[in-house]
């Protein structure tokens, strides 16, 4: 495989790609301006094959038509465009989306059919989930009998097929990571093959184990009361689903008194009692693995509860004032045992003489 020694190269053949395509389609308009267009209908009157002829092969259609009378001479015309080949180019890809697991390698199969010339052009390019084709970014060209790699995915991509003259262009993506995940556009042109657009489009997932997910409650956690446990992992493609289980317990709890959601990981736990009280598990899954995280639910009595608050307030308190008496009993050390000063008859006088 080539690589080209900068963008530059890269830039030069995304451009002759560009030209060709323009090139074919300038082509397309002057012989359509220039020749007679000849078709066979059928009785619905769609056109089923075209041929041209210049104007001075018109009088020789025209005699032959007579000759032969227009039915024989239709029906060897529509035999002609049947076994004559067309100027087309057929791209074939995979119908199913394909999905790969993280940090494997993607083989993106394109195949297609054209006569394959000097005009000849390949480029694979890819666009994110939600975005249109017009945002497709390049991955890599081949033109001119060259390679070129190219994007933030030039060092993992290559072909299978180098050159991939033979009818398969096959992408390989090496170390596939989450933000593979996309649409990939296989486009082939060679002119004047312009009939078509040349183009095939893929659906790759990239398939991620759930993360470790966290576990987190609120509500009022008393009896009577409800509290709602929550779950989620950051990763995970397809996205996990999440189920709550409670650890170590025989108890059925009573029909309605929790409800689950395994799309959000949320659990709903209403008319709580002390036998609410326990370890919940909550496991994330996909089709790559599993995690879980656990937590532990204690559901007290709104009396004892009570209690525990005025309790809890009233050595807050103590140990604030103690905090107070502490303060003041080092500020009267401080003063006692800090020296008085001491005033000589010279300093009173110049005091009085102040005073004065």
């Amino acid at each position: 495989m080539e690589t080209p020694t900068s963008a530059k190269g890269a830039k030069s053949a995304r451009e002759g790609i560009s030209d060709r395509r323009e090139g074919a389609w300038k082509e397309q308009e002057s012989l359509k301006g220039s020749e007679k267009i000849f078709a066979v209908r059928p009785p619905s009157g769609d056109v089923m094959c075209q041929l041209s002829g210049t104007r001075d092969h018109r009088q020789q259609e025209a005699a032959m038509a007579q000759l032969l009378g227009p039915l024989l001479y239709r029906a060897l015309l529509g035999l002609v465009c049947m076994t004559a080949p067309g100027p087309a180019v057929e791209v074939h890809v995979p119908a199913e989306p394909l999905s790969t697991p993280v940090g494997k390698t993607a083989e993106l199969t394109c195949s297609y059919s054209t006569s394959v010339t000097d005009n000849f052009a390949l480029e694979w390019s890819f666009v994110q989930p939600g975005e249109p084709i017009s945002a497709a970014h390049p991955i890599l060209y081949f033109t001119n009998g060259h390679l070129y790699p190219t994007g933030s995915k030039a060092k993992r991509a290559s072909l299978l097929q180098n050159p991939p003259t033979g009818g398969v262009a096959t992408l390989k993506l090496s170390n596939v990571h989450l933000l593979d995940t996309g649409t990939y556009l296989c486009h082939v042109n060679n002119p004047p093959d312009f009939y078509t657009n040349g183009l095939g489009l893929i659906n790759l997932t990239v398939l991620v184990p759930p993360s470790s997910p966290l576990c987190s409650q609120s509500g009022r956690i008393s009896v009577g009361g409800s509290a709602a446990l929550r779950c989620s992992s950051s990763e995970g493609a397809p996205k996990p689903v999440y189920n709550w289980v409670r650890l170590g317990s025989s108890l059925t709890p009573s029909p309605g008194s929790m409800v689950q959601d395994e799309v959000s990981g949320q659990l709903i736990l209403t008319n709580l009692s002390l036998a609410s009280s326990g370890t919940y598990r909550c496991v994330a899954t996909n089709q790559m693995g599993s995690a879980s995280c656990e937590m532990t639910l204690s559901v007290t009595e709104p009396s004892k509860g009570r209690v525990a608050g005025a309790v809890i307030g009233v050595l807050l308190g103590v140990l604030f004032l103690s905090i107070i008496a502490l303060c003041f009993i080092k500020f009267q050390k401080e003063r006692r045992t800090k020296p008085k000063e001491t005033y000589w008859g010279s300093d009173l006088r110049c005091h009085r003489s102040r005073d004065f």
